[in-house]
């Protein structure tokens, strides 16, 4: 008999090693992940940056804590009147057409429980609206604000006005 040949089989081995694409694409996913965290920590960092850049303007941004009305006779608004405590100033808002004469000024009075004016400032411009410089301290106590209407050399004597209190208004301290 003869010999028949026979040959080992061959099998095929298994791939020891990691596909190509596999590799690709942990990769790009690992590319992917560490751009994303680089993007969200850029964007917490300008967020960041953006909230303290708005709290410094917070700070800047006068708080208007006491506000009052004044009325005239026939109990139209005539003034607009907002203290700012944190830089010391008396906002005054014109808000009709009332104009002094040129020898005249408007004096701004705190009014006391008592009912005993003080002299706040004087408005020498007849700009629409003006500032006067007011310690906290003036307001103290005060439970209206005023205006008369006096000669610019005969002002108030003894600290009191000359003229009748041409507006007044309630002055009421808001909540900041």
């Amino acid at each position: 008999m003869s010999e028949e040949t026979t040959s080992p089989e061959v099998t095929p081995k298994a791939p020891t090693g990691v596909s190509a694409w596999w590799r690709a694409l942990s990769i790009f996913l690992t590319l992917v992940v560490f751009i994303g965290w680089a993007f969200s920590a850029s964007m917490y960092e300008q967020f960041k940056a953006q909230i303290h850049h708005l709290e410094a303007k917070l700070v800047e941004i006068p708080q208007v804590r006491d506000v009052s009305v004044l009325l005239d006779e026939a109990q139209a608004p005539a003034m607009l009147l907002t203290y700012d405590p944190k830089n010391q100033k008396l906002q005054v808002q014109r808000l009709n057409e009332v104009k002094e004469g040129r020898e005249q000024a408007l004096h701004v009075w705190a009014i006391a429980e008592d009912d005993v004016p003080r002299l706040l400032g004087v408005l020498t411009d007849r700009y629409k609206t003006q500032q006067l410089d007011v310690p906290a301290q003036a307001l103290e106590g005060a439970r209206a604000l005023a205006i008369s209407v006096e000669n610019k050399d005969r002002g108030p004597r003894d600290g009191k006005p000359r003229q009748p209190l041409l507006f007044k208004g309630w002055l009421v301290q808001k909540a900041i």
